[in-house]
């Protein structure tokens, strides 16, 4: 979906009086993702957000609908666009998913802090035989890159990782839900790359959906009530 006319933001001004639609972001069955947490009775996930700039830090921004798929009798093959957007890259390209299930380590800050530096260290030896190649902990080992759901949560790049208070909704603790990157792979990435990746020619930007500067937005769910609106941190 191409949206020519939002190119350089928005006006405000501009804003219909009526309230904007949100768009859809995801669509997943429980029949694809084994470890899609449905409440009972739903197999299915529908994940909508408002395409500005409020996604990164508005509760009210992200919206989790859990649904059971039998009851969806109407599909829309074309979903209409939207009538006004903040960003064109907020507005996702639809593409086909094909989950695969992978298992993955923390990211250093979920790390005890001598493991994490012992992983740091024996990295920075390896660095000193230049005719080897040696997989990299963040790189080709621990969290896998793309869009992803459950899992670990994503390394924190441009500000400090969230502490313990942060990651907390009603008092029970949040987890990662849904892994929204910039991109499916980038240059560190070697071992997760998908085979096709190899050809240079193969775009690494299937929805086309920027973050913030490049960075990743991490969506966490309450761990106490399906009901609590999500959480979500730019990273």
């Amino acid at each position: 979906m191409v949206i020519d006319r939002v190119a350089a933001g928005y006006d405000p001004a501009l804003l219909p009086a009526e309230p904007l639609p949100l768009i859809p972001l995801a669509q997943l069955y429980a029949r694809d993702v084994p470890d899609l947490p449905c409440p009972d009775g739903m197999d299915m996930l529908q994940v909508l957000w408002c395409p500005f700039d409020e996604i990164m830090d508005a509760r009210s921004a992200v919206h989790l609908r859990w649904r059971r798929s039998t009851s969806v009798r109407k599909l829309l093959m074309h979903p209409p666009e939207p009538a006004f957007v903040g960003q064109g890259y907020y507005v996702p390209e639809p593409c086909v998913l094909h989950p695969e299930q992978v298992i993955e380590y923390p990211a250093y800050h979920e790390l005890d802090d001598k493991l994490a530096d012992r992983i740091i260290s024996r990295e920075r030896e390896l660095l000193q035989s230049p005719d080897e190649k040696h997989p990299g902990y963040r790189g080709d080992l621990s969290i896998a890159p793309g869009w992803k759901v459950g899992g670990w949560s994503a390394f924190f790049t441009f500000r400090s990782p969230a502490g313990p208070d942060e990651l907390r909704c009603c008092g029970a603790p949040l987890e990662p839900l849904l892994t929204i990157p910039s991109d499916e792979w980038d240059g560190d990435t070697r071992s997760w790359r998908p085979i096709t990746a190899e050809d240079e020619s193969v775009d690494h930007t299937p929805t086309q959906v920027e973050i913030g500067r490049g960075y990743t937005l991490q969506v966490y769910r309450c761990t106490a009530s399906q009901e609590h609106p999500p959480v979500t941190i730019m990273q």
